[in-house]
């Protein structure tokens, strides 16, 4: 491809910016439901312009959902390399998946509206499961340790737990009144007060 024809249309696109575009169309129109001529006329570029920067729309869905999950690897890893009781693990667990949450919104977004039509979104999957089985084990391992009351299932806790952190997408707006430190603050109130054993004192 010439350096003529990669300039034509709309100037100042690189790899990251078209990414970005690209996920905000995903998100508005659906995946599934977005062509690469949708995403052309978004950017104001040709679609071989975009093809410059990537080999498909697959490959944008794959760099925007591992961008979600790439975040919520990080935060895995921490936690376990924790020398914590489970309940303090789970904990910090939580607050850093609001915090991914928050920084990559849009990618977090695209990947929890992942159904597994393709082999790059049943990867996604995946990933995700390995994450929720972190979640299950901690919960259940927090049970064990007596923090957690024993009368709620720990696979429901998992699911509920991490269903309010994904609910955020719906209504958390980067710039608002929201301070993400204090909506992880939030979430950790009103999650882990109605999860710890309560001791008598």
């Amino acid at each position: 491809m010439t350096a003529s024809s990669r300039g034509r249309g709309r100037p100042g696109y690189d790899a990251e910016s078209l990414l970005c575009i690209a996920v905000e169309v995903f998100n508005e129109r659906g995946y599934d439901g977005t062509s690469m001529e949708d995403l052309a006329r978004r950017l104001g570029i040709t679609k071989s312009a975009i093809y410059h920067h990537v080999s498909s729309k697959q490959e944008l869905l794959r760099r925007a959902v591992d961008r979600a999950l790439d975040g919520l690897d990080v935060i895995a890893e921490e936690t376990s390399s924790k020398v914590e009781p489970a309940i303090a693990r789970l904990e910090h667990l939580v607050r850093g998946s609001v915090q991914v949450l928050v920084d990559r919104l849009p990618y977090v977004t695209l990947l929890l509206r992942v159904h597994g039509n393709s082999p790059v979104e049943r990867r996604a999957l995946h990933r995700r499961r390995q994450f929720d089985r972190l979640v299950a084990d901690l919960v259940k391992e927090a049970e064990g340790d007596g923090a957690i009351r024993p009368d709620i299932d720990p696979a429901a806790t998992a699911r509920l737990l991490f269903g309010m952190v994904n609910s955020i997408v719906e209504w958390y707006r980067p710039g608002g009144p929201a301070d993400p430190a204090r909506l992880a603050d939030s979430v950790c109130t009103v999650a882990f007060d109605g999860l710890r054993v309560r001791r008598a004192g």
